[in-house]
């Protein structure tokens, strides 16, 4: 959401907010519900963009790590991974655009960090994210600012 190219970082959100912001940590965190997943209402995806996009599930970031080839690229000066579906060839560009912790950017062209719509159930201060670079399924702190990668499932 925000970026005008696949190799822009775009906004950065914190969980359950749905605007960007200058800085990100805990006294600037405003969403204090603790739903198992996300509601529509709180989905920077949904709420930004509307019709059926939405932030994706941690099922689906698993889907798409496990049905589709992963190379690690740059592109215009960015890196990131190319994932390309195996089955029809459909690819999108994953950039390492780091995270924001207060205003500090960090991580930038080494690691992406992109929100699911799952809270973690064991630690409710974080969410399940796409970890794309070691971890695939990892945990984040909820305050600091992710990218988000948007899906648009058919009905």
């Amino acid at each position: 959401i925000g970026a005008k190219t696949p190799e822009n970082a775009g906004f950065y959100f914190a969980w359950g907010e749905t605007y960007s912001k200058s800085y990100y940590n805990g006294s600037s965190y405003t969403y204090t519900d603790n739903p198992t997943t996300l509601p529509m209402s709180a989905d920077a995806a949904v709420v930004n963009w509307g019709g059926n996009w939405r932030m994706p599930t941690q099922s689906e970031w698993n889907e798409l790590r496990e049905k589709c080839e992963w190379r690690w690229v740059t592109v215009n000066n960015v890196k990131g991974y190319q994932v390309t579906n195996r089955a029809n060839g459909a690819s999108i560009f994953l950039p390492a655009a780091g995270k924001k912790d207060g205003r500090t950017l960090f991580d930038q062209n080494e690691v992406g960090y992109y929100w699911t719509r799952w809270l973690a159930t064991k630690h409710e201060a974080k969410s399940y994210i796409m970890h794309v670079y070691s971890d695939w399924s990892a945990q984040e702190t909820r305050c600091y600012g992710l990218s988000v990668r948007a899906v648009c499932p058919k009905k």
